[in-house]
């Protein structure tokens, strides 16, 4: 799966959110300073390029929709980031994670018992 920039995140993050919008739809949800119209329906031609995003016509119109799920792109980033910054070792992001955050031991005892209750 490709990377995306921060620009197209911000899209995929709307279109995640609404499932199936217009470009209009895209920019209302986006912060200010809202980005133009054209730069939106640009960012959207490359993330179909790339995969992430189909569209449907519906009059002149076109309604767009994401064909990678959300959680399957948070799981790569995850692992690209650990793999880069922390040489694969999920116990070291952790351990940085803690320290630059000042997160107590009740926190991290929290996080565990969430991790536990989610594995089989």
């Amino acid at each position: 799966m490709k990377q995306l920039t921060k620009a197209e995140e911000e899209v995929m993050i709307v279109l995640w959110e609404l499932q199936k919008c217009n470009v209009a739809s895209i920019i209302e949800k986006l912060p200010e300073p809202k980005p133009a119209y054209n730069t939106v329906s640009t960012i959207v031609r490359i993330l179909e390029s790339k995969g992430f995003v189909d569209h449907e016509q519906v009059g002149k119109g076109y309604l767009y929709f994401s064909l990678v799920k959300k959680s399957d792109y948070s799981n790569q980033s995850i692992n690209k980031l650990v793999d880069g910054y922390f040489q694969g070792s999920f116990k070291s992001m952790v351990s940085f994670f803690m320290k630059k955050n000042d997160m107590s031991l009740s926190e991290l005892e929290s996080v565990l018992n969430e991790i536990k209750k989610e594995k089989p």
